[in-house]
């Protein structure tokens, strides 16, 4: 008898945990920014922690738990808590985000693979060195980009997708979209113009 006691009160989480969760969960229902807020104090560093550990990038594991998030506040009339917990939903959540997050990130890999090998002209009669090199210095320099930066460039370079339409794909604000193409353009144009890839790590 003490055994099963000893057991279920250290699976079962306090009452009033449970009603604190499930407090915010009907403010998130309702919109409650302040409860909403609550909830990414409550759950935020976990999920970046999963996002970091799954994806071994900081840049990436921010990004990550950013879409969590915006994802979270979105889709919240679609969380049903007979389905399951709060968190097990943000949970949920994360690990979609990660798989999304691996797969853009080999699409990006196969997309800067694929313009690295068009750099070599089929006939060089047609390009100068000084074109060739200014493609290299580009491809070279996209790829060092942080990788929210990169992200959004390479949508817009290859995928010719605007800046409104990025945003809903990756869930970004759509400012924020704004912010990562600007600061990654002036990053990019700052290393061709100087011959220099390694600054666009800073």
């Amino acid at each position: 008898m003490s055994t099963r006691t000893r057991t279920t009160t250290a699976t079962v989480p306090p009452v009033e945990e449970t009603c604190y969760e499930e407090e915010l969960a009907r403010g998130l229902v309702r919109a409650d920014e302040e409860a909403f807020a609550a909830i990414y104090r409550r759950w935020g560093s976990l999920v970046h922690t999963m996002a970091t550990r799954s994806l071994g990038d900081t840049h990436e594991a921010e990004d990550v738990t950013q879409q969590v998030f915006v994802g979270a506040w979105r889709g919240r009339r679609g969380f049903r808590p007979e389905r399951g917990a709060l968190g097990a939903w943000l949970v949920g959540i994360t690990r979609r985000k990660i798989v999304d997050a691996l797969a853009a990130r080999t699409r990006r890999l196969s997309l800067v693979e694929s313009a690295a090998q068009d750099v070599t002209p089929a006939r060089p009669v047609q390009q100068s060195p000084d074109e060739v090199l200014d493609r290299v210095l580009l491809v070279e320099a996209l790829s060092r980009l942080p990788y929210a930066q990169r992200e959004v460039l390479c949508m817009a370079f290859y995928e010719d997708l605007t800046q409104s339409q990025i945003a809903e794909r990756t869930g970004v604000p759509l400012g924020t979209v704004k912010s990562h193409a600007r600061r990654g353009l002036h990053r990019l144009r700052t290393a061709v113009d100087r011959g220099d890839t390694h600054d666009t790590d800073a």
